[in-house]
């Protein structure tokens, strides 16, 4: 697919199957998060890829839309470093993290592998279970896999018009 192709059939979705993601593809996945620009070169966010199926589980219970963790063939926590944001931390590390996690949905789509982001609600809880430093906080966890029979060929959802997105050099123009 084309990159402009990739970025406008891109469709979140937590209906997954059950078939695991080659190796291959996951490390193209991680590699091109770890590719996104970061605020003065910071580099800021590390990825928690979770295998361990009880702690899947276990991370699933941190977020209140979140059990299709558990059963997600691959599952990357986001995790950001405390002290990586120096003018505005949490606007600027967030900011970085949101990079990254479309760099790796958009590059997962493109071998038709479908992601979805997830919100850990009790992050605390999170951190936890994965064993981050103190400090670190998870800014997404994201979920990886094939979409599931009769998923992919769902219609795309409407969009507003481009029109009612753009203002051109000041609002309502």
């Amino acid at each position: 697919m084309q990159p402009y192709d990739v970025i406008r059939s891109k469709r979140d979705t937590k209906l997954l199957d059950s078939r695991s993601i080659p190796a291959d593809t996951r490390r193209r996945i991680l590699q091109a998060g770890r590719m996104a620009g970061s605020a003065k070169h910071s580099q800021p966010v590390r990825f928690v890829v979770v295998e361990d199926a009880a702690l899947r589980q276990a991370l699933a219970a941190c977020g209140d839309f979140t059990a299709q963790l558990a059963a997600a063939p691959l599952v990357i926590a986001l995790v950001v470093l405390p002290g990586s944001g120096q003018h505005d931390p949490e606007r600027a590390v967030q900011f970085d993290a949101g990079r990254a996690a479309q760099n790796m949905m958009l590059a997962a789509w493109a071998e038709g592998v479908t992601s979805c982001p997830n919100t850990m609600h009790r992050n605390e809880d999170a951190a936890r279970l994965l064993g981050l430093p103190d400090g670190c906080r998870i800014a997404q966890v994201l979920l990886f896999g094939y979409p599931a029979a009769g998923d992919s060929g769902r219609p795309a959802r409407s969009r507003l018009p481009l029109d009612e997105y753009v203002h051109w050099n000041r609002w309502g123009e």
